[in-house]
């Protein structure tokens, strides 16, 4: 697929607002916001941040840098349920058009790294060759893109909770399903499995 000439119009000031929300620019925003433009391309999402903001979610895979380009592209938002973090460690993530149940998933390839020295070789700092070559790099070069089926369950998408439940053992309230049930009794699942965290 040769580039989308529109998409690159839009780069500069989506990576702009990106650094902006993420506080630094990084090789990883450059990935981020381009691979966010190019998976609205690919499932048909013209406006993400406006009248297809109802349409969209994304699932990112990992917990860093280009995961704040996604949601500055994108305009989903945890708050928002539509931003998914699935903790897989790699620099992923699926787009998904509920309108179409179209989804594309994308990955960032590892030897885009390497490559990057092909386009800047006079740049010595390896961050700031990457950064310059992701930006100009085709995205066949830097990502491999497959279309996927994506089954998101009624509890998991935006909108009003489907259920409140008060947890029987710490009293605190559960929402959206995540309760859990253990010898008949409604649990949290820090009650039934153990948190994150450790009460003194």
């Amino acid at each position: 697929m040769k580039d989308n000439p529109d998409r690159h119009t839009m780069f500069d000031g989506l990576l702009e607002e990106s650094v902006k929300t993420h506080g630094h620019l990084c090789p990883g925003q450059v990935l981020g916001v381009r691979m966010s433009l190019l998976g609205l391309e690919l499932i048909g999402i013209t406006d993400p941040r406006g009248k297809d903001r109802k349409k969209l979610i994304a699932f990112v895979e990992i917990d860093r840098c280009g995961t704040d380009a996604v949601q500055t592209v994108t305009g989903c938002s945890l708050g928002k349920r539509s931003l998914k973090f699935v903790d897989h460690g790699k620099m992923a993530a699926t787009f998904v058009n509920l309108e179409t149940g179209k989804a594309v998933r994308i990955v960032a390839k590892e030897e885009s790294r390497s490559r990057a020295k092909n386009y800047f070789p006079e740049i010595e700092d390896k961050y700031r060759c990457q950064l310059e070559a992701y930006k100009v790099m085709h995205d066949e070069e830097l990502f491999q893109w497959n279309e996927v089926t994506v089954e998101i369950p009624e509890e998991d998408m935006p909108g009003r909770p489907l259920r409140r439940v008060q947890c029987e053992k710490c009293g605190e309230y559960v929402q959206d399903r995540r309760d859990v049930t253990v010898d008949g009794r409604l649990l949290c699942k820090a009650c039934a499995q153990g948190g994150y965290y450790i009460v003194p």
